[in-house]
């Protein structure tokens, strides 16, 4: 038969062009034979001289899937069950340290190596430990990012079976700078409105278009899973993570989901949606993470339990069972799902037991896999596996609930609830060990096919992405993708349909052209970071500063200025203090959602939930104590500002990162502008009237602290929202454009 396919020496690997199939890619010096079967070229990855069916291309992903998954070993499995760490590409910088990573043993800086160079630990985890998902953090640049790729996929297909690898990624599209996966970004990615920003403009179409376009730079970049849309429903205001959701309307975040979702994995004009511009998404965290105690967040031990005060446990699994369970596109569900830190409280009915998601058997086993009958790939969140910190508030290993078990049992208990995937962990060992646990409570055929059965559900989501036939990257085709022009031009519309303008006395706003504009830096405390480290004071020169000072002449005092401008972020405070510890008390103390400091005297007199191998007490009530925001001189910039400017206007540009009290702020600003982490230069078009805010706030704001103790954190909209001096309140909904309150199609279609 004529031969159909041709060999084309490509950028660092070799692509054979397979006429009317697929195009295989391989690296230059690959041992992996070709084989032609009816004029198309197929890899022989099993170097037998025959086609075996995960190795035919024409046959159905399933198909391959169930029988590679029925030739590995168990060690090989084994492997397919680990995500790795977070990887740094290249490893150097202060983030090295946490993260590691060494070059011929040196560190990246003494060794010589170049960017996309593999480290002594990649290679030791895809050769030995038969790793392949990996989680990327760091990406020098869009040219790193396509060499690193196609040197991790040489030495991935050079080992086993062949099986590529599955690079996954957190949101990497944020105009923001703050979140601990965005601030190590250097691919000129396009820039989005985040989670709680892309709700903002109540329009889930433009989220599909988002999904398609992240999917498209993401695929250049030689990622193929993403580690999102993060579902859970908002309903705690005090939750350190609720910006990357998409609020606490229920069907908002359906909505969201299905349009995220299905951007991101369907591959147009394919017979199920999959193919070669699809990448898989991880929907997280089941069964919603979105209501720990008092806001507290399961990344620490002090933050472990999850509440349900209002017994609204079913709402919470709407996002899941009618979103990216149930979505419209062909893909038909989202492929993997994350199960969330936290100790769900109370949730199993069944059996009684509190511990971490992806340790119960009732939630991830009875209700999530037999109930729900969801068969994608179930991912633990990062780290459970790991041992926990001497102190509660230490960023180490999250094993909430079985902090007694050892770590192989650790991942036995949650192999038998139905997990199929570690994330963080690079080791196979204790996995191995947990196999041979499985073999002792339930025999060896048994254990076999639970990890033949995790072993197909991961091997499918490889097959659908078209890994098998080209991993590989062409470098001209990634820079002509990653941040062209049309994807930034639309992500960046993404961000000024984000901003939502809740207050403009007298039409403050727009500014008018050749205003005098005073502009205050700011100060925060120290305060502990994401790592649980302290954050060292600091003096902070706003972004926006430096961007109004390209349009208007910038004076150094109000009283010079026909107008200011504050830039101010929402209060920052943590739920836990080991100052209190050390002084005798619990160490709980208030989360504020103000800048002054707050006493909880409408606290919980006793916690709902508690217990902890770290403390005596299982009782985290933080009644009666005080806290205050590290940024409050935030607001003193504020009130000082106007006292100066008297009559001339002020105009504050709230960061919300959480819903806060604006009651502080409104009174001594004339306008009242919020965006949720966008761009200095989106910012400056609403302020200077080059864009026409139509954003809605798709949260409430409460009227007061006394209001945020008494709502439920499983409950949405209870709380009492603030009226502002014009007569406006600022619940879910509202927003201003410069004519005054929209109303619209879309304030109709979303109602509380």
């Amino acid at each position: 038969m004529e031969q159909k396919w041709k060999r084309i020496e490509a950028d660092g690997y070799v692509r054979i062009d397979n006429g009317d199939g697929p195009a295989l890619g391989l690296a230059k010096d690959s041992g992996v034979p070709i084989l032609s079967v009816d004029g198309y070229a197929f890899k022989d990855f099993l170097r037998t001289g025959e086609l075996a069916p995960y190795e035919d291309w024409r046959l159905p992903s399933e198909q391959r899937a169930k029988d590679l998954a029925a030739r590995l070993s168990i060690e090989d499995i084994a492997g397919l069950m680990l995500y790795s760490a977070h990887q740094l590409i290249p490893a150097r910088g202060p983030l090295a340290a946490a993260f590691g990573g060494t070059y011929g043993g040196k560190s990246y800086e003494e060794s010589g190596a170049k960017p996309w160079d593999l480290t002594d630990q990649q290679k030791q985890f895809i050769v030995n430990d038969k790793v392949r998902h990996v989680l990327v953090m760091k990406l020098e640049s869009t040219e790193a990012a396509v060499r690193w790729n196609n040197n991790l996929q040489a030495l991935a297909e050079s080992t086993g079976f062949g099986i590529p690898a599955n690079n996954s990624s957190d949101p990497r599209h944020g105009a923001g700078s703050t979140a601990e996966y965005m601030g190590v970004t250097g691919e000129n990615i396009s820039k989005w409105a985040n989670g709680i920003g892309l709700s903002a403009s109540f329009d889930p179409d433009s989220v599909r278009e988002f999904g398609k376009i992240g999917a498209a730079e993401y695929r250049a970049l030689g990622i193929t899973t993403a580690l999102s849309p993060q579902i859970d429903l908002a309903t705690e205001p005090r939750w350190m993570r609720f910006a990357d959701t998409f609020g606490e309307h229920t069907q908002m975040t359906i909505d969201m989901a299905q349009a995220y979702c299905d951007g991101f994995q369907t591959t147009e004009g394919t017979k199920d949606g999959w193919g070669k511009d699809s990448v898989n998404t991880m929907v997280k965290h089941f069964p919603g993470g979105g209501m720990g105690e008092a806001g507290r967040d399961a990344h620490y031990a002090y933050g472990k339990y999850a509440v349900y005060p209002g017994g609204n446990f079913a709402e919470h699994l709407k996002p899941f069972t009618q979103g990216a369970f149930r979505l419209p596109g062909k893909t038909g569900q989202a492929s993997a799902v994350m199960p969330y830190y936290t100790i769900s409280y109370g949730a199993d009915t069944q059996n009684g037991e509190n511990v971490g998601n992806s340790f119960s058997r009732y939630l991830i086993g009875d209700l999530l896999r037999e109930q729900l009958g969801y068969d994608g790939v179930v991912c633990t969140d990062w780290g459970i596996t790991h041992d926990m910190g001497k102190t509660e508030e230490e960023f180490a290993g999250k094993c909430w609930g079985v902090e007694h078990l050892t770590e192989a049992q650790r991942h036995f208990k949650a192999l038998e609830a139905g997990v199929d995937q570690f994330g963080g962990n690079n080791d196979a060992a204790p996995v191995l060990e947990a196999y041979r646990m499985y073999c002792e409570q339930y025999g060896e055929q048994a254990a076999q096919q639970r990890f033949r059965q995790s072993a197909y559900r991961l091997l499918l989501n490889i097959f659908r992405t078209g890994l098998f036939e080209n991993p590989y990257l062409d470098l001209q085709t990634s820079l002509a993708t990653v941040g062209c022009p049309e994807f930034v031009e639309k992500g960046y519309r993404s961000q000024l349909r984000s901003i939502t303008l809740l207050k403009n006395k007298a039409h403050t706003l727009p500014l008018r052209k050749g205003l005098r504009l005073y502009v205050p830096d700011r100060f925060i405390r120290s305060y502990r970071n994401f790592m649980s480290l302290p954050n060292p004071e600091q003096t902070i020169v706003p972004a926006g500063k430096r961007r109004l000072a390209e349009q208007f002449t910038l004076v150094d005092t109000p009283e010079q200025a026909d107008a200011a401008v504050c830039f101010v972020e929402s209060p920052i405070s943590v739920g836990y203090s080991p100052e209190d510890r050390a002084g005798g008390g619990n160490g709980y103390v208030p989360i504020t959602l103000q800048y002054r400091p707050y006493k909880a005297v409408s606290a919980r007199a006793h916690s709902l939930a508690g217990g902890d191998p770290l403390e005596q007490s299982a009782d985290r009530s933080y009644q009666g104590k005080q806290n205050t925001a590290a940024n409050e001189a935030d607001l003193d910039n504020v009130i000082e500002t106007k006292k100066r400017m008297g009559n001339k206007p002020v105009i504050t540009v709230v960061t919300l990162k959480n819903p806060m009290v604006m009651a502080e702020l409104e009174p001594y600003s004339d306008a009242l502008v919020v965006e949720y982490g966008v761009s200095s230069q989106a910012v400056a078009d609403v302020l200077t009237g080059a864009f026409t805010p139509e954003g809605l706030l798709p949260i409430q704001l409460p009227a007061d602290m006394d209001t945020v103790e008494r709502q439920q954190e499983d409950v949405a909209f209870d709380m009492t929202c603030y009226r502002d001096a014009e007569g406006h309140t600022y619940d879910f909904g509202f927003g201003m454009n410069f004519d005054g309150v929209i109303q619209d199609e879309r304030t109709r279609r979303y109602r509380k």
